[in-house]
């Protein structure tokens, strides 16, 4: 015989001669008889109505020996000539063979002589109840350990209230960069490529950090400079050894922390980053950064070529002869270049973004030459990134 046991956490467990298990279901229905029938009529419909409707291992009957399901409940109720009542099926199946029981059950169209209507109420997942039973005495837990633990409510109230104080990015100077609120206050500032990097670093409490967002250094940033004590914090990749090259020129920086060869800012955790910034090294201790000269041979077609370009927002795609291939819109050169063929250079009025530097690698470009380089992107050997002012110049 199975007995069934249901305690005040809702956990259901049956106990047999050889075997103890957990329920991880309870289906609940009710239903309606058109006449007076007895517990035994409904529970010999349960199991005559849905015999041999799927293969054995769903039968209930074989269900309820192996132990799969438990003891069928009925609650019912006469009146009238009229039968109502529910149908409890505790079950420890899987989701799909309980929606499949639940759904035989609400087959029944007859108990003994009369018509019947089975509907399905729910299907209660306890593990869920137990669930919302640990997580509310987790509540109780922690509510009473934080009274006992800090010495006055007045104390709790307010480091909660700073604890879930939530800081913003703010907009710093004339060019609008990405900042955190501390950077006018603080005497010492931390400067980082973009606003994605801001974030993370105010995820771990710091917030004296401004971006330069791009290859080209902002005057504000160049102002701050003289102004305040600076540490630069940049990825582990060539764009931020471009970066920090061009800082190392124009500003006046203190110290340099960079995140592991590889890997960005953005994707520190805290402990990285407090590693990085503990690791820093003051500027005079850097090598100097020797000026690399160009590697891609300017041709007078290609001078001729940007000084067409310039102001126009369009793209010339050259072959390998520097001959002019098509002339298009800058909008669409991403898409372009999927499309075609034997480009060798492409010269275009824009900002040479990650996706353009994708596509040039993936098609085999050798170079790419616009108005200024994203200071996000990450340069593959293959492909050779110039600005115009470069071109110009060389």
């Amino acid at each position: 015989m199975i007995k069934l046991t249901l305690t005040n956490h809702r956990r259901w467990t049956f106990t047999g001669s050889s075997q103890t298990f957990t329920i991880k279901y309870v289906i609940r229905g009710k239903f309606e008889i058109d006449g007076v029938v007895e517990k035994p009529d409904v529970i010999g419909a349960v199991f005559g109505q849905t015999e041999g409707l799927f293969s054995p291992e769903l039968d209930l009957r074989e269900l309820q020996k192996s132990g799969r399901i438990g003891r069928i409940q009925i609650e019912l109720h006469s009146q009238q000539d009229k039968t109502t009542g529910t149908i409890t099926i505790p079950t420890s199946l899987d989701k799909v063979s309980t929606a499949l029981t639940a759904a035989s059950i609400e087959s029944i169209n007859r108990v003994g002589p009369c018509a019947a209507k089975v509907t399905l109420e729910k299907i209660e997942d306890v593990r869920e109840a137990r669930r919302k039973v640990i997580i509310g005495r987790a509540k109780e837990i922690l509510h009473k350990w934080t009274i006992e633990s800090m010495p006055s409510v007045d104390e709790i109230f307010k480091e909660v209230a700073e604890t879930l104080k939530a800081a913003k990015v703010e907009k710093y100077g004339p060019e609008e960069l990405s900042a955190g609120p501390e950077v006018k206050s603080a005497k010492e500032i931390i400067i980082v490529e973009g606003r994605a990097d801001i974030i993370n670093l105010m995820r771990c409490g710091i917030y004296n950090v401004i971006a330069v967002e791009g290859a080209k250094i902002p005057e504000t940033i160049k102002k701050l400079c003289k102004e305040k004590e600076t540490t630069t914090f940049l990825d582990g990749d060539r764009g931020g050894d471009l970066i920090l090259k061009e800082l190392q020129q124009v500003a006046n920086i203190k110290h340099v922390a960079r995140a592991p060869r590889g890997r960005e800012v953005e994707e520190l955790n805290c402990k990285e980053i407090f590693v990085a910034l503990e690791s820093k090294s003051p500027v005079k201790g850097l090598p100097k950064p020797r000026r690399e000269r160009r590697k891609i041979e300017v041709s007078k077609e290609i001078v001729q070529t940007i000084k067409e370009l310039e102001g126009t927002l369009e793209a010339v795609l050259l072959n390998e002869k520097l001959e002019q291939i098509e002339r298009l819109p800058v909008s669409q050169l991403s898409e372009k270049l999927q499309q075609i063929d034997g480009v060798d250079t492409v010269v275009f009025d824009g900002v040479i973004t990650q996706r353009i530097v994708d596509v040039a690698n993936e098609k085999k470009i050798k170079n790419v030459i616009a108005s200024r380089v994203s200071g996000a992107v990450k340069t593959p050997l293959n492909v050779q990134l110039t600005t115009f002012s470069d071109a110009m110049k060389g």
